[in-house]
């Protein structure tokens, strides 16, 4: 018998299905069980006929019951069955075994954060750039600002390649200050430097292939590579960059930061950027250019790219991680039209566009002039804590034991242990830790190479703490 509450606040017709459907999965009422006519079930609950048939076309739709014309309706054969309250439910599909992944997934948090999780009164992350309330306001107004447009259209599915203003800005800024001179249709906007070497992966490259990268080197590029069942092979990278003759000569592409080296920070010397051009060329295959921290030079003009002696060969990696904030999750590609449209179709299969709101905000970020006068403001407080490193590093002695690098660009520098050494810098990196200082270590960037030292990054850390970071350092190491 069904039962209703008129001072419940579910419908009638609500609360007898929910009845109906407890009866069935219960086994109360039994698969073939024959329901009272929906006249007299109306008559024996009080409702109206309709109430009744509401509920026996939801058992029906749901596939609860099946009706005949000379049968009436009857609970389905093959639907429920009362479950023993005594067993346990049975697993689930299993997940197979991906060592593969988990493996790469423990060493790329151990590369950003390092291996011990703890927070650090002085952290030298090489990963993160300077911010600070100003650039919350101003990234706040231009929020505000470029969301209050009604176009609605932007809030349709968009382009695979990124919102085109936004790649209008990018297109802009690249000739202005990079002698990168593209069409918008050459440029894709992407979620990060990680997401813009998995696309590169699918649209370029197939399983088998191999490819080339620093070692010690970014280990992003060839985790992601790997995964996608790439042959990865380490090339060493000594005081003038990249080896290229060490390059495979199966290599159908390079990875390479020539403007600061990925972990020793040092510049691709002319000579190699040559051999590495001309190789190119040749053979050919392709070079990917990732120029994430280049717009920050201490000596001289800012370097010019490979992208702009051999743009049919190069596919050029911006991002706005280290300019602006890890955080935004926007980068881009800059390469030939054929092959970004290509790597643009993958990314409209896969994950169709990135999200509309971040692309807008930063297009009117650049546009309004937020973003170079944040750079410009940026700058000098890097230069500060750049000057402030190397005076510090000097000043400890650490420079008459191990060897600086990579002080002319950049937001990190390379302080390594001769080939001699014979300390743990991972024991020496937990030491440290204790002692409330943050330091990378080397072997976090490397794949064969058995070079020692640790990463110091100094952009989020304002110049007392790297003297006294520093200072502390020091007593431990020498």
């Amino acid at each position: 018998m069904l039962n209703i509450n008129r001072d419940d606040r579910l419908p009638i017709w609500q609360q007898l299905l929910d009845q109906a459907i407890h009866n069935i999965t219960t086994g109360k009422w039994p698969p073939g069980e024959l329901l009272l006519p929906t006249r007299e079930l109306a008559q024996l609950v009080g409702v109206s006929r309709s109430t009744i048939q509401i509920v026996y076309e939801e058992l029906y739709s749901r596939g609860f019951t099946v009706t005949s014309r000379r049968g009436g309706t009857r609970v389905s054969e093959w639907t429920y069955h009362p479950i023993s309250t005594t067993t346990t439910s049975p697993p689930g599909p299993l997940q197979p075994e991906l060592p593969t992944l988990n493996t790469t997934v423990t060493h790329l948090q151990n590369w950003l954060h390092g291996k011990e999780k703890t927070v650090a009164a002085i952290d030298f992350s090489p990963h993160e750039p300077y911010l600070d309330d100003h650039f919350h306001k101003l990234w706040r107004q231009s929020f505000v600002q470029a969301s209050a447009k009604s176009d609605l259209s932007h809030w349709a599915y968009g382009s695979a390649y990124g919102f085109e203003p936004l790649r209008e800005q990018i297109q802009r800024y690249l000739s202005l200050t990079r002698g990168v001179h593209v069409q918008t249709d050459q440029i894709l906007l992407t979620s990060g430097a990680q997401h813009s070497l998995d696309l590169i992966a699918q649209a370029l490259l197939q399983a088998g292939d191999t490819m080339s990268v620093e070692d010690p080197g970014f280990p992003a590029s060839w985790m992601a590579m790997k995964y996608r069942h790439v042959e990865v092979n380490p090339v060493p990278v000594d005081e003038h960059g990249l080896q290229v003759e060490d390059i495979d000569p199966k290599s159908k592409l390079v990875f390479v930061t020539p403007s600061h080296q990925c972990a020793t920070g040092v510049i691709l010397s002319e000579p190699r950027r040559q051999q590495l051009l001309h190789m190119a060329a040749q053979r050919p295959f392709w070079i990917v250019e990732d120029d994430y921290d280049s717009e920050y030079r201490y000596r001289g003009d800012p370097l010019p790219t490979l992208y702009s002696q051999l743009p049919q060969n190069t596919l050029y990696l911006m991002s706005f991680s280290k300019m602006i904030a890890p955080g935004i999750r926007i980068s881009a590609i800059v390469g030939p039209q054929a092959a970004i449209r290509q790597m643009a179709q993958v990314q409209e299969l896969v994950y169709r566009h990135l999200p509309i709101m971040e692309q807008v905000t930063l297009a009117h970020f650049i546009e309004h002039g937020h973003f170079i006068r944040h750079m410009r403001r940026v700058r000098n407080v890097y230069r500060r804590r750049h000057e402030a490193m190397t005076k510090a590093i000097s000043a400890a002695g650490l420079g008459q034991r191990f060897m600086l690098s990579g002080v002319e660009t950049g937001l990190h520098m390379l302080l390594e242990a001769g080939e001699d050494a014979t300390f743990d810098e991972e024991a020496l990196a937990i030491q440290a830790l204790q002692h409330g200082i943050k330091v990378y270590p080397l072997s976090m960037y490397c794949l064969e190479s058995k070079r020692k030292g640790w990463v110091l990054g100094f952009a989020k850390v304002n110049e007392a703490a790297i003297e006294a970071g520093i200072y502390r350092l020091s007593k431990l190491l020498l």
